[in-house]
């Protein structure tokens, strides 16, 4: 089973920005198990962190959101209206290996995400060594950008495909499958296609 896709296309940055914001509102009505998990594909300047700057937004994250293409990843903290508090881990994959170099970033950020999330033994920690206090049990949304890196792409995440498009963009977004039915088969990870494992280009 998957969801379905949605199609638009964006003008500018601030209407990519304003998707971002109503795409983190998708996320928060539809909480998952642990961190909620965003694959962001496109292109060097197709928009992907500007997306996630709007994401950011709408999560109550006020910090300046910028690519983390050097770090690797980057933690915001946040706060929505209502006090709930929000964390978003930014991933970037692009100067990775793809395969086990790209897998273990990923991996262990999810792990520790969805520490976070549970609020369970040893959460606190995992966000203190990065610098941040107080951050177990909350709203929790792991950005990645070219998952392509990776072996595998979780059947769990939303999946957000950007392409240059006559001076702006065209957005394509796909929810994650619905949850299984009792006794229904899971179907595990989806292996990333042959073309992608390779790793993208860099236009």
């Amino acid at each position: 089973m998957v969801g379905v896709e949605h199609t638009c296309d964006l003008a500018d940055a601030a209407a990519t920005q304003d998707l971002g914001r109503r795409l983190a509102a998708d996320l928060l009505r539809h909480p998952a198990a642990g961190p909620a998990l965003l694959l962001l594909q496109g292109d060097l300047g197709a928009g992907k962190t500007c997306l996630v700057q709007g994401l950011a937004k709408g999560l109550g994250i006020d910090d300046p959101v910028t690519s983390p293409t050097f770090a690797l990843a980057q933690h915001y903290e946040g706060r929505l209206p209502e006090g709930t508090t929000t964390r978003l881990v930014h991933l970037d994959l692009y100067r990775l290996e793809p395969g086990a170099a790209a897998d273990e970033l990923f991996a262990q950020e999810e792990e520790e995400a969805a520490a976070a999330a549970r609020g369970g033994d040893g959460a606190a920690q995992a966000w203190e060594a990065k610098g941040v206090e107080g951050m177990a049990g909350m709203e929790v949304v792991l950005a990645v950008e070219w998952p392509e890196r990776l072996s595998f792409l979780p059947l769990e995440a939303w999946r957000v495909r950007l392409e240059h498009r006559d001076g702006g963009r065209r957005v394509h977004w796909l929810p994650p499958a619905p949850p299984l039915e009792p006794g229904e088969p899971s179907e595990g990870v989806q292996p990333a296609p042959e073309e992608q494992a390779s790793g993208p280009t860099a236009g």
